[in-house]
């Protein structure tokens, strides 16, 4: 496995740069604190959806929290018939009537246009399954990454689980992706895999210490990205963790200069034609605005997001399809989860 510092995507062939944008803060619903936003889907621009968390306290639950954009604003979605504690922590949608929620406690929720409802699927409710990220086809079609007793770790439209990888892998999907080839990726620390409709594909895998990955960006089988943050080995109470981003080549794994160390990168992104596009970010040396990076055609260069008065954790970014919008990209005021931190929506 490839250990060795590249600048920019290692092999990978330059491309068209993202043009720089100004990003804005945009007003959100006054939520119950503390409250933060942890995933966004778009399904263009006028439909947009944003999940998370309301009134937890550290390590105590709170309730989930959805936002929806339509008519031009966010507003609140009403989840009191749900009965739910903890966080909606992944959200993908293509249109009003096909768009998909996950909550802890493994509970998939369907929207209806107005609001989210609870939906059965195979293991719900069995002890050992769990679902950690969800993707909706062009077609409609939900595709759900978690993990059931047998080892099965893809589900397909809310119907059934694919077959376990072949390898036997025991580690559970942090995250699922739809490529435009219509291939599904499961990715996390420990998985990088694809089903491509008949078969699994199981790519070397990235281990790092004390790892999480956020998001995987496949513009081919040999051109793939990684995002995500690690603490390392020990440190002092309070250390920060540091940026994790990886380019594979199916074989291989290098680490990728960036510009910052410490923080996170919580996303990314293509662009209409599914090559590198954005990632986003928390500096930890620069709290009070996102950093994001933006894909010059050759390297991953800064984009900083709007300044505050509080500090800006944003948690994920979306491009908006067929829009001149751009972007969403959402997170919380606050470094711990605890009151008085907001949602934080920027565009």
């Amino acid at each position: 496995m490839g250990a060795g510092v590249v600048g920019g995507a290692g092999t990978a062939v330059a491309r068209d740069a993202a043009a720089p944008r100004d990003w804005q803060a945009v007003t959100a619903p006054e939520c119950v604190p503390a409250a933060q936003l942890i995933d966004v889907a778009a399904a263009g621009p006028g439909l947009a959806w944003a999940v998370g968390e309301e009134g937890r306290d550290g390590s105590t639950r709170g309730t989930p929290l959805a936002l929806v954009r339509s008519g031009g604003a966010w507003a609140r979605v009403d989840l009191a018939h749900l009965g739910l504690t903890g966080a909606l922590h992944s959200v993908a949608g293509t249109c009003a009537g096909s768009a998909w929620a996950l909550g802890s406690g493994a509970h998939l929720l369907a929207w209806d246009g107005r609001t989210w409802q609870e939906a059965d699927f195979p293991g719900r409710g069995q002890s050992g399954t769990t679902l950690t990220g969800v993707a909706v086809a062009p077609d409609g079609e939900v595709w759900c990454s978690g993990r059931t007793a047998d080892g099965s770790v893809l589900m397909r439209d809310a119907r059934h689980w694919l077959p376990p990888l072949p390898s036997g892998n025991t580690a559970t999907p942090s995250g699922v992706h739809m490529a435009p080839d219509g291939q599904v990726w499961v990715y996390g620390p420990g998985i990088v895999a694809r089903w491509n409709g008949t078969e699994w594909t199981e790519l070397p895998a990235y281990t790092g210490i004390r790892l999480t990955l956020t998001g995987l960006l496949p513009v081919a089988h040999d051109d793939i990205w990684l995002t995500g943050y690690d603490y390392g080995v020990g440190g002092p109470p309070g250390k920060p963790p540091g940026t994790v981003l990886l380019h594979g080549d199916g074989t291989t794994w290098d680490t990728v200069t960036k510009p910052f160390t410490a923080g996170m990168l919580t996303g990314i992104v293509a662009d209409e034609h599914g090559r590198p596009d954005r990632i986003s970010g928390w500096d930890f040396w620069d709290q009070n605005r996102a950093h994001h990076l933006r894909w010059d055609g050759a390297a991953w260069v800064s984009e900083r997001g709007a300044a505050s008065s509080t500090p800006v954790v944003i948690s994920s970014l979306v491009r908006v399809p067929d829009s001149a919008d751009g972007y969403w990209a959402v997170g919380t005021t606050s470094t711990s989860p605890y009151p008085p931190a907001q949602v934080r929506i920027e565009q």
